[in-house]
């Protein structure tokens, strides 16, 4: 059983040996440190895992198989941001945990996990507490030696790690009385970077990495493909940094994943001239499998918390019945094995497969020619397209009568919406303002679309839970209540919308675009 811990952390390194030689200031009366105790000192002995490429350390991530210390045992290291990190321990053991391999596989796929360094630390610990005798957090000042093949390298750094719950100011107060001392912010995100770098491994996986990808591949620097592919690895790098984060049930990890499979397979159809979709489309249809694997629980969560809130609205006067309990039964029945099949999805060879055609299909582009064309003149039409896509579908959608049909046309409208967003967000960084603005318009054309989709989703499902109500001697009136105000929320959505079509359309930000 793996235990996760939230570290926010700042490392240091004496900027000159005279300062070395000092060693670390007294922090005492720094912020709210009113005393520093002695905690003694732990030797640390642990072997870096990771794949020949060091696949893990270009993302930052750690594995390790440390003993010495209270915490001997396997750690994986994932990073938030800057300066903070979860840590996944796992007991130790002789293999990696399968508890652990699980959260590496989007990375490491069918490549093996060896050792590539070991670090052998002599850490001197303190405490830093407040005047009540509470810790603020724990100073460390490790000599360190690591140890590569026959290369070997030596330093010393000092790391200072908050206690749960602390002021994260207080890092800011350290680092002021460590500069005056002669200590500065590491250049090194973790002791295994340092130590990679040292030994002189990165310059060994950069010789080992292959020939570079054949110049027909390249669309030239500052050329609309180029802009393309860096928006498509951006998302492919969105997804696969999602992963772990979905198998540990994070909040928000399965709609950020489901996004960028979209925004994926949305930039292989709108950018069609760059791209050649005899060999994108197929990708983009493995994209909308997994996203459809992944959206069957989250799905349902966003439709339980919607019911759920309208249901916390209603006045205790129209909750006629145990409608609580029979919106629990209900959500509890459909959610069993959703989560099963998302994490069933990720560990499969498809997904595996699916995340490889990714890797090559950006390694060796198939480019068509308007891929090295200037982007100004490229990108516009891509977007401008996708948008009169939107326009036919809007403005055909609130010319029809209400109804089954237009609910239908309304929700693919929305498709449209997110197609039209996702390209002017990917044309952005190359165009500027103009397709901002409009991507700005189109989501806002998108977020009404959205609220009606939901609404008429909702609507079936109150019309369901109204007849299993029914069918178990419960009234039902409180389902049909929330149908509805549901309806009601609908049309005033659709009225809403016709508004904010007629502000997006607006020429001026079409003929912006040229």
């Amino acid at each position: 059983m793996a235990d996760t811990k939230r570290e926010i952390e700042r490392k240091f390194e004496f900027t000159k040996a005279s300062a070395a030689r000092r060693g670390v200031p007294d922090l005492t009366g720094t912020a709210a440190i009113a005393a520093v105790c002695d905690q003694g000192t732990v030797d640390l002995d642990a072997v870096y895992y990771d794949t020949p490429d060091h696949r893990l350390a270009a993302d930052g991530l750690t594995l390790r198989r440390r003993t010495g210390g209270a915490d001997a045992g396997w750690h994986l290291k994932l990073p938030v941001s800057p300066g903070v990190r979860d840590e996944i321990a796992a007991p130790l053991g002789d293999t990696v945990p399968a508890s652990l391999t699980a959260l590496l596989r989007s990375r490491v796929r069918g490549t093996g996990l060896e050792p590539q360094v070991r670090l052998l630390s002599s850490r001197q610990v303190s405490h830093l507490l407040d005047a009540e005798g509470a810790l603020l957090a724990e100073l460390s000042t490790d000599t360190v030696r690591a140890e590569r093949g026959k290369a070997t390298a030596a330093w010393t750094e000092v790391e200072v790690e908050l206690a749960d719950g602390a002021d994260p100011r207080l890092l800011d107060a350290v680092e002021k009385t460590f500069r005056k001392a002669g200590l500065r912010p590491s250049g090194a995100p973790s002791k295994l970077a340092r130590a990679l770098s040292e030994t002189g491994a990165g310059d060994e996986a950069e010789a080992g990495a292959g020939a570079p990808s054949p110049a027909a591949a390249d669309p030239g620097e500052g050329t609309a493909g180029a802009h393309v592919l860096a928006y498509l690895r951006e998302q492919r790098d969105t997804l696969i940094a999602a992963d772990p984060a979905v198998r540990r049930g994070l909040p928000d990890s399965v709609h950020r994943m489901r996004v960028a499979t979209r925004r994926l397979r949305s930039t292989f159809k709108s950018y069609r001239k760059v791209l050649d979709r005899a060999v994108t489309d197929p990708i983009g249809e493995e994209l909308r499998w997994l996203a459809g694997e992944l959206g069957v629980d989250r799905d349902q969560e966003v439709l339980h918390e919607r019911i759920q809130t309208r249901l916390d609205e209603l006045p205790r006067t129209l909750l006629l019945g145990p409608a609580r309990g029979r919106l629990r039964t209900w959500n509890n029945t459909r959610r069993s094995g959703s989560r099963r099949r998302a994490l069933a999805a990720l560990d499969s060879a498809r997904y595996l497969a699916l995340l490889d055609r990714l890797d090559a299909v950006l390694a060796e582009p198939p480019l068509r020619k308007a891929a090295g064309g200037r982007p100004e003149r490229v990108l516009p039409k891509a977007v401008l397209r996708d948008f009169e896509r939107l326009a036919g579908r809007v403005e055909g959608a609130l010319a029809m009568e209400p109804g089954a049909e237009r609910d239908l046309a309304l929700h693919e409208a929305r498709k449209a919406a997110k197609r039209a967003r996702y390209a002017a967000e990917a044309a952005t960084p190359a165009l500027g303002k103009p397709v901002k603005r409009l991507a700005k318009a189109v989501k806002a054309v998108q977020s009404l679309l959205g609220d009606h989709q939901d609404s008429v989703v909702s609507r079936e499902a109150l019309r369901g839970l109204g007849v299993e109500a029914s069918a178990a001697g419960e009234p039902s009136f409180t389902w049909g209540v929330l149908h509805a105000r549901e309806e009601a929320l609908a049309e005033r959505s659709e009225r809403e919308l016709a508004g904010v079509w007629a502000k997006s359309s607006d020429p001026a930000l079409r003929a912006a675009l040229g």
